[in-house]
C-alpha cells in the first residue's frame, strides 16, 4: 500500500505541474499577441524614417561631416546584447549567448577586444560568470516594460562610446522573430553606419523633386541619424521580446504535454499495482477459506 500511496502523490504532483505550465503557456500566448502587434505596428515607422534618410543622403556631399559614418581601424568591438530577464523560455537565451561566444572568440583570435552593453539579467549573469566586463547593464525599465525612451537611452550610450573612441565598431546582438516557431540570433551592425550610402554613392532617383534644406544637408542629417538609431534599437528590443514570449510559449506547451504523458503513464502503473494488490488479497482470502474448510 505504501507503493500505491507514493504513486498517488506523484500523480498529484505531476497534475499540479501541468496546471502551472498550462497557465504559464496561456500567459505567454497573451503577452506574445500584444508584443507581436506592437512590433508589427512599429515597422512602418522604421521603414518611413529609413526612406526619409535615404532620400536625404543624396544631398550630403561627403561623409567628412558625418561622424557616425566614418569607419576606422577596429581594435575594440562593442556589443549591445539583448536577452531575457527571466528563464523558462527554452533555448532562447542559450542559443543567443553561445552564438555571442562564438563571435567573441573569433574576434579574440584576431586580436580584437570586446565590450558589452547589456539588456536582460540572463545575459548579464552569463557574461559576468565568464569574466567579461560589462560596461553598462540597463536595469530599468525591464525589457517587457521598455518603451522608446529606454531605447533612446541605450542608443545614446552606444553613440557616445563610438564617438569618444571607447569602441571602434558597434553591433547589436539580439534574437529576430521570424515565425511562431523560428527565432534567429542576429549579429547586426550598428556603428559606423554602412547600410546607407551618402553623397555620390547614394542612389539617384530620376523623378526626385528638388527641395531646399535649412541650414544644410549635413546638419539635418546629423540631427536625424540619432532618431534612426533609436528606432533600430527599439525594433531590436521588440523583436527580442517577441521571440522570448514565443519561445516561452513553446517551452511551456512542451512541458505541459510531457506532464500529461507522464501522468497517463503513472496512472497505468498505479492501476496495475492496485489490481495486483486486489488479486493478492483475493488469493489470500480464497486460500484462507480453503484452509478452514
Amino acid at each position: 500500500m505504501a507503493n500505491l500511496k507514493e504513486l498517488r502523490g506523484r500523480i498529484k504532483s505531476v497534475a499540479s505541474i501541468a496546471q502551472i505550465t498550462r497557465a504559464m503557456e496561456m500567459v505567454a500566448s497573451m503577452k506574445l499577441r500584444k508584443v507581436q502587434a506592437k512590433a508589427q505596428s512599429f515597422h512602418p515607422y522604421v521603414d518611413e524614417i529609413r526612406q526619409m534618410i535615404e532620400r536625404l543622403a543624396g544631398k550630403v556631399t561627403s561623409t567628412a561631416e558625418l561622424p557616425l559614418f566614418q569607419g576606422r581601424e577596429v581594435e575594440t568591438v562593442g556589443f549591445l546584447v539583448i536577452a531575457s530577464d527571466r528563464g523558462l523560455c527554452g533555448s532562447y537565451n542559450s542559443n543567443l549567448l553561445f552564438g555571442l561566444k562564438r563571435v567573441v572568440d573569433a574576434l579574440a583570435a584576431e586580436g580584437k577586444k570586446a565590450k558589452f552593453w547589456v539588456y536582460g539579467r540572463k545575459a548579464y549573469g552569463w557574461l559576468t560568470r565568464r569574466g567579461f566586463a560589462v560596461e553598462r547593464f540597463f536595469v530599468e525599465p525591464p525589457l517587457d516594460k521598455a518603451d522608446f525612451a529606454a531605447a533612446k537611452i541605450v542608443a545614446e550610450a552606444l553613440v557616445d562610446a563610438f564617438q569618444t573612441g571607447a569602441v571602434d565598431d558597434v553591433r547589436v546582438f539580439y534574437t529576430r522573430f521570424q515565425s511562431m516557431i523560428k527565432f534567429v540570433p542576429t549579429d547586426s551592425p550598428f556603428l559606423p553606419i554602412r547600410s546607407i550610402a551618402v553623397g555620390d554613392e547614394a542612389a539617384k532617383d530620376d523623378y526626385e523633386l528638388d527641395f531646399l534644406l535649412e541650414p544644410d544637408a549635413a546638419t539635418v542629417f546629423n540631427h536625424l541619424m540619432p532618431r534612426y538609431l533609436e528606432t533600430v534599437v527599439f525594433d531590436a528590443m521588440l523583436q527580442s521580446l517577441t521571440s522570448e514570449h514565443a519561445s516561452r510559449r513553446m517551452a511551456m506547451k512542451g512541458a505541459t504535454d510531457a506532464a500529461v504523458r507522464m501522468n497517463k503513464g503513472l496512472k497505468k502503473v498505479y492501476n496495475r499495482a492496485r489490481q495486483e494488490n486486489i488479486t493478492k488479497e483475493l488469493l489470500d482470502i480464497v486460500g484462507g477459506a480453503n484452509a478452514v474448510g
